[in-house]
């Protein structure tokens, strides 16, 4: 399997080891796989006696071709121990007949993106010797919360790598702030913004494509890598736990082989979604991909109208994660639809103007799989309150915006299909906000929101959370985002 950029299908095509070390593609292009790997009936019953490492061993062996099943079963079994998640990978916990949520936040940040960056240091690290690699890997990421967090656990203490991460200042819950700020390891950094998660995101990609940077690094015996999205290693091992949670409601008898599924994912950068638009393209029974936002609706206006509009109000809300305003694995998506030829129109359009329009082929070829609804703060707030009352469940911010889309959806629709919802994080991550949903003021001290929480619900404090506050701070820096440059320079000595 070879790898190509979203934007120019005459560039060279990569192995998964190479494009896994680089990240980005040259010309500002995401990587994507020449072709897409079938998923077999049989297969999928296979899977279904399978235990979760073996699930991923199998999928992610159809894509990382230049990885050895004993390789990618060896790296899965690490990345899923139950050491690391405790109670399993991805349970799927069923709220009523037709609505079931996908827990990926098991791991040890207490978010989906565990799921992800426990598997892909070890795969980065791999592609290091398979491709020759002698430098030191200088992993850069921008977070609006959770992916600094799960990459800086992922990479901690790594042996060839080094890891930067920037986050918003005012732009991460209190949780996510210390979980980030208090982070173990020898080679991490971590560095706050005057700005908003675009902004941070913006910085990273500035720096990836600075020419003099990447020759600093080179001359220091480094080279710059992404431990974001954007990064094929980050996406691929996301299309697992949608391939398991089918498996799972096999196994259940909630569905019969062939039947299909519906899929409602909390959507900011997109990475989590598209993950589940691969899985149906390799032949999971998928019907529809219901994309949900926070009030900062841009992917719904997108999906309704084929245009994608950033020139709007950004606004900060209380599920942080999915305040986004530069989808970048849109980018997939249009490829997959539209073409490099397009793709690479419609970025051009995006980086000088920041919209464009789809064509009419386009937008019917997205429609067939996708539809698109949001929650406002008032709509993710009564959600948290109805499904504490109605099924004694504890959803966090993001989970419950997920959860009123695909209860819009089912409304608007009447389509009763099984709902995978994708729960993407422990609601302690932001309890002061399902504290407030729930009861009204939070206390005045945030971190004391987590032990009221649970004392008024009876719902266990996740693990990895358990203490936080009584953890020694190490990073403090807050700079200008025209400055992540020199705040890395800096982190290099």
């Amino acid at each position: 399997m070879k790898f190509q950029s979203t934007r120019d299908l005459n560039a060279e095509k990569l192995s998964a080891a190479q494009i896994i070390k680089q990240g980005l593609a040259v010309d500002g292009g995401l990587f994507v796989p020449e072709s897409i790997p079938a998923l077999t009936v049989a297969e999928i019953e296979e899977l279904c006696h399978a235990d979760y490492p073996t699930r991923a061993a199998r999928i992610l062996g159809k894509f990382l071709t230049d990885y050895t099943e004993e390789e990618l079963l060896a790296d899965c079994r690490a990345a899923y121990a139950e050491t690391s998640f405790v109670g399993g990978a991805a349970p799927l916990v069923a709220l009523d007949e037709t609505i079931h949520s996908l827990e990926l936040w098991h791991g040890p940040t207490a978010a989906f993106k565990d799921m992800a960056l426990q598997i892909m240091p070890r795969l980065l690290s791999r592609a290091l010797v398979k491709t020759g690699e002698e430098r030191t890997a200088l992993i850069l990421v921008a977070t609006s919360g959770d992916t600094g967090k799960a990459a800086l656990e992922g990479y901690k203490d790594i042996d060839r790598i080094k890891i930067a991460v920037f986050y918003p200042v005012d732009g991460v819950s209190r949780v996510q702030k210390l979980q980030m700020q208090t982070q173990l390891g020898d080679n991490v950094y971590v560095c706050a913004i005057n700005g908003n998660f675009d902004d941070a995101q913006t910085g990273v990609k500035r720096i990836f494509s600075d020419a003099a940077a990447a020759e600093y690094l080179n001359e220091k015996g480094y080279f710059f890598s992404s431990a974001n999205s954007i990064n094929w290693g980050r996406l691929a091992p996301q299309i697992v736990y949608y391939v398991s949670a089918y498996c799972d409601l096999l196994n259940k008898g909630t569905l019969k082989m062939g039947e299909k599924m519906n899929v409602t994912v909390p959507t900011g950068n997109f990475g989590n979604i598209f993950a589940a638009y691969l899985a149906k393209l390799m032949g999971l029974p998928i019907d529809k991909l219901v994309c949900a936002s926070n009030k900062n609706n841009i992917l719904t206006d997108f999906l309704t109208t084929g245009t994608y509009d950033r020139n709007r109000q950004f606004h900060l809300t209380m599920s942080p994660s999915m305040d986004i305003l530069i989808s970048s694995n849109l980018e997939r998506l249009l490829y997959f639809t539209a073409g490099a030829a397009r793709t690479a129109k419609y970025m051009k359009s995006l980086n000088e103007t920041g919209a464009y329009t789809v064509d009419a082929d386009v937008k019917a070829a997205i429609d067939e799989s996708f539809c698109g609804f949001f929650a406002d703060e008032e709509m993710t707030a009564k959600t948290i309150r109805e499904t504490m009352d109605n099924y004694h469940y504890l959803a966090d911010t993001h989970t419950a915006v997920a959860l009123s889309a695909a209860w819009q959806y089912v409304e608007k629709t009447g389509d009763k299909k099984p709902m995978v919802v994708a729960s993407t994080a422990s609601p302690y991550k932001f309890a002061n906000d399902v504290y407030t949903s729930l009861y009204g003021a939070a206390p005045s001290d945030a971190l004391a929101a987590l032990d009221e929480l649970s004392a008024k619900t009876g719902v266990e404090i996740t693990y990895p959370l358990r203490g936080i506050g009584e953890r020694k701070i190490r990073f403090t820096d807050v700079v200008p985002s025209a400055d992540m440059w020199k705040a890395v320079q800096k982190y290099l000595g």
